[in-house]
């Protein structure tokens, strides 16, 4: 979208004016930039917590607003920010895009990929901003990786694993299937550095384990998926976490014809004769900062945005192949569109 698409459909082209939905770490990181950016104004703020908004609202001088639907249907807003649970995400995004609002949203966009459709075209139909934060892809790790793939050759295989261990874990939502989603969608992050790196997937296989189950909540859980690309790649992504795990772990390795890559979330080491080699890995802190400045930089300047819709869509239908090959015990075959 150009600056002068943009201008048109505001009241005043110099200011974007924003509600945001959440209150949470996301929320007050956007919040801030938001307030510090003058292309940009934060006018209303809703909350799961009358309390925890209005404080939030005080903080940050916005207008409390009683609910999302209420939000999203204001003349006075221009983009609608949406920082709170997974389960929601789909509903608030549509409901705004009718209302003629742009739509920034944290992954994943919505928990059904048939969903995600729907918002894509909608988004077209309307002309509107539709973007799906992705900060994995801005952050050192990432970054250290793509530039470092080329001096292992030809990688047939790549492990990604993230354990998380937390005390008390059984009462966040992040415990509970029907708000954030099965766990690999919920965090679509892990997949999508690896369709990121990779493209296209041929086939999915995955196994999943909760522990303690009450309804759809849990106090543990584990996945486990394999990923066959069809540029030959076969990738494992590994996520647990909750009170089973003792030990946290955050692992990436590529193995390519021609040396091996290792990375942690701070620093990495390529494995090609006898001395490990260093790579440096950069920092990941300011990254919601970044995102919100380069999504107004987009709707000013017409600036490309780092990640497309589109691209996080794929990686939502791939995590959903997992969700199914866990649930059925079978391989997923992914048609290619």
């Amino acid at each position: 979208m150009t600056a002068s698409n943009f201008s048109n459909t505001i009241s005043n082209p110099s200011t974007i004016r924003v509600g945001l939905v959440g209150t949470g770490y996301v929320a007050k990181s956007r919040a801030q930039t938001l307030n510090s950016d003058p292309r940009s104004h934060l006018v209303a703020v809703t909350g799961h917590s009358p309390e925890t908004t209005a404080a939030f609202c005080q903080e940050f001088n916005a207008e409390l607003v009683p609910n999302w639907l209420e939000l999203v249907q204001r003349d006075d807003l221009d983009l609608i920010m949406i920082s709170t649970i997974n389960r929601d995400h789909g509903a608030i995004a549509k409901a705004a895009l009718e209302n003629d609002k742009h739509v920034v949203v944290e992954y994943p966009l919505c928990l059904d990929p048939q969903e995600g459709e729907e918002l894509l075209a909608l988004a077209s139909m309307r002309h509107k901003l539709l973007h799906v934060e992705h900060l994995e892809l801005l952050g050192g790790l990432h970054n250290s990786i793509k530039p470092s793939l080329e001096a292992i050759g030809t990688i047939f295989y790549a492990r990604y694993s993230t354990i998380n261990p937390q005390r008390p874990a059984y009462d966040r939502w992040t415990y509970q299937n029907s708000l954030f989603g099965f766990p690999l969608v919920g965090a679509l992050s892990r997949l999508h550095r690896l369709t990121d790196l990779f493209g296209a997937v041929a086939s999915v296989n995955a196994q999943s384990r909760f522990w303690n189950v009450d309804g759809d909540r849990y106090r543990s859980c584990w996945c486990q998926t394999q990923l066959h690309f069809t540029c030959g790649t076969i990738g494992e992504v590994v996520y647990g976490k909750g009170e089973t795990f003792w030990e946290s772990e955050n692992l990436f390795t590529l193995y390519g014809e021609a040396g091996t890559l290792i990375f942690t979330p701070k620093e990495g080491k390529l494995l090609r004769g006898d001395t490990p080699q260093p790579i440096e890995v950069g920092s990941r802190s300011g990254l919601f900062a970044r995102d919100t400045t380069m999504v107004l930089d987009h709707l000013f300047d017409g600036t490309p945005l780092y990640v497309s819709v589109a691209d996080s869509l794929y990686t939502l239908k791939v995590a959903d192949a997992a969700r199914r090959s866990a649930e059925t015990g079978e391989t997923v075959i992914l048609t290619q569109s």
